[in-house]
């Protein structure tokens, strides 16, 4: 049966070393279930290793977690990858990794990358430098991600840096992207007046939460179940499903 629900498709924890220490998850599934989200995807940067916990934490609660990544590719563009396993996420992860530089989070300039438990317990800082550009080309993130199972969405494709229209200017033609995000201060319509190059593009609004507050529960999608096919067919707006921005 087809049913509405908000999501949130990019959302960071603790691992991100931007990330506020009150993104672990249990607050972020507390925080979820009370703006009304139905599903949210953990993409911190470069990395997918709070994924489970923030899933285990979801555990009962109504609310289904994406797991998945922001990936920063060689152009210094933001990608979001998301997947449906966490088999999918962690085969992309060793592939991130192999392509992240050979060098270690320097904590006192991009702040501590802590993975955590279900509960927010500290297990271990991840020590890899995530706070960078991989040496995948967007073409290779995007085809990367499809051979693991799993969708891509172009990030904040409003802002100026970080993203596919800031770095490129364009879309590349045929990247097979599922949709574009753009951030809250932007309606769709703006969106499309003010960049041309989405004309014809699927648009989501998501929070890119840091922090808790930035959570949003802005794109409604009708769905049948909380899959990356079912989002792919939401944002296409095909077999009933279907995709709208609210305000």
């Amino acid at each position: 049966m087809l049913e509405p629900c908000f999501a949130d498709l990019h959302v960071h924890t603790v691992l991100s070393p931007c990330g506020e220490v009150e993104m672990i998850p249990p607050l972020i599934v507390r925080q979820a279930r009370r703006i009304g989200l139905r599903v949210i995807a953990v993409t911190d940067h470069n990395s997918a290793e709070n994924a489970s916990a923030v899933m285990r934490a979801a555990d009962g609660s109504g609310i289904t977690v994406l797991p998945g990544m922001e990936v920063q590719t060689r152009e210094e563009a933001h990608i979001v990858c998301l997947f449906d396993s966490l088999e999918q996420v962690h085969g992309w992860q060793d592939t991130v990794y192999r392509h992240l530089p050979d060098q270690e989070n320097p904590e006192a300039v991009f702040g501590p990358q802590f993975v955590v438990d279900e509960t927010g317990r500290f297990i271990r800082h991840n020590r890899r430098l995530l706070l960078a550009s991989t040496s995948l080309t967007v073409e290779q993130v995007v085809q990367g991600v499809t051979r693991h199972g799993g969708m891509c969405i172009a990030a904040h494709v409003d802002r100026p840096s970080f993203s596919l229209l800031g770095v490129l200017g364009f879309i590349p033609p045929g990247l097979d992207l599922a949709a574009a995000e753009i951030t809250s201060r932007l309606s769709p319509e703006e969106a499309y007046d003010r960049f041309p190059q989405l004309a014809g593009r699927p648009l989501i609004v998501s929070g890119d939460a840091h922090r808790l507050a930035e959570m949003v529960a802005r794109t409604l999608v009708v769905l049948e179940e909380p899959s990356v096919r079912e989002l792919r067919l939401a944002f296409s707006g095909s077999d009933g499903r279907s995709l709208k921005v609210v305000a």
